[in-house]
């Protein structure tokens, strides 16, 4: 079979394919059809926190297959009550959990039970932010491009400049069910909140009845040097969405909420797939591993290290260095693309962040040795 023939002849289009067929992973590398090693520094848009075919993962779903795959949350589970109990001790005070599949519908699901439960419409979102491509949290999305083909979205959506108190405090009014941020904005260029925003936000929401929802789908379980890059700022919001890395590379979101959520009732919102019995046993092993191989510190540790020797590299390309644990942008003073490019030949795949920023998500189990071999590569490319 011709690989690239069959998916170009009936691919969506909605993709632009590159050049490699990719057919295994472990760790943080990937090895394609002909045998050829890369290092992964997408971690699939920021799925493989635990590097790719974890073994407790791979264990997990291998034994879950065999015994339970789906059941819907009308009936109770084993592997789904334990979950919960795990997966709501990661956060005092947000004590409850909704299952779904993907970081788009624990958007959407996060702002019905705004709605729902303040009685209001309106939805304050940040400049550059991104909260997914279905048409609730395409309205919360900023980036015009994105938009621009599917409008008119959902009204009562608005946006203020990120990391801005006076902004944010002047566009809370009794009209806003949800202020929704990204705790680190990843696709608009890797930009981490200020603490002090994230402590106003929190303040500015109690004082108005208005609900705090972090999306935390891209930073969230470990990758900024915490389980969330919230807990940065001490703070805890309403709703936390979760996604991304949560069951290890199976599809699984969660939205975790406290007892400000009200109003939930059965048949107010659903999935079918949601809280299945693979994904909760595949989620279940990768709490578990991302807590007792401390990968927050790990990647706090590593981040630390990889910000140092990024910030010495020689090159008048660079504009600014930023990020926090292993969620790290490159901005430079022109277009990532051919850059991306040549990081590519050279067997490193990262990802860009807006057009002039490279963005690197590695997995958080990527070795010191590995993470030396990406920087000297860049300092190649960049110069």
């Amino acid at each position: 079979m011709d690989i690239f023939s069959v998916e170009n002849e009936h691919t969506s289009g909605l993709y632009t394919k590159q050049p490699i067929i990719f057919v295994r992973g472990q760790g943080a590398s990937l090895w394609d059809i002909n045998g050829n090693e890369y290092i992964d520094c997408s971690s699939g848009h920021g799925v493989a926190n635990l590097g790719h075919a974890h073994p407790k993962v791979s264990a997990a779903i291998a034994e879950q297959s065999t015994q339970l795959v789906t059941l819907f949350e009308t009936f109770y589970n084993d592997k789904r009550a334990a979950l919960m109990d795990v997966i709501t001790s990661l956060v005092p005070g947000l004590g409850k959990v909704f299952f779904c599949n993907s970081g788009t519908e624990t958007v959407e699901a996060a702002l019905k039970f705004a709605r729902v439960s303040t009685g209001r419409t309106n939805v304050i979102a940040a400049m550059r932010g991104f909260h997914g491509r279905t048409m609730g949290s395409l309205s919360a999305t900023f980036n015009k491009k994105y938009k621009e083909p599917f409008e008119p979205l959902v009204p009562g959506f608005s946006h203020v400049p990120y990391n801005n108190i006076n902004a944010l405090d002047a566009a809370v009014t009794d009209q806003v069910a949800a202020v929704i941020l990204e705790a680190v904005q990843g696709e608009g260029g890797v930009y981490p909140a200020d603490p002090e925003y994230l402590q106003a936000a929190r303040r500015i929401c109690s004082e108005r009845g208005t609900l705090l929802i972090l999306d935390e789908v891209q930073s969230g379980l470990g990758r900024t040097g915490k389980l969330f890059a919230f807990q940065h700022s001490g703070i805890t919001p309403d709703m936390v969405c979760v996604a991304k890395s949560l069951a290890g590379g199976l599809p699984m979101g969660a939205v975790l909420f406290g007892d400000s959520v009200r109003n939930l009732a059965p048949g107010l919102h659903g999935s079918t797939f949601g809280g299945n019995p693979l994904s909760c046993a595949a989620a279940l092993a990768a709490l578990t591993a991302i807590l007792e191989e401390d990968l927050a510190g790990q990647a706090a540790a590593k981040g630390a290290y990889l910000m140092k020797e990024l910030k010495s590299i020689e090159t008048p390309l660079i504009r600014e260095v930023r990020g926090v644990g292993l969620m790290v942008g490159i901005e430079l003073k022109q277009k990532v693309a051919p850059y991306l490019a040549a990081l590519q030949e050279r067997h490193i795949i990262a990802l860009n962040a807006g057009l002039t920023t490279i963005r690197l998500l590695p997995p958080l189990v990527i070795t010191r040795e590995q993470l030396d071999h990406v920087v000297q590569t860049l300092k190649e490319v960049l110069n």
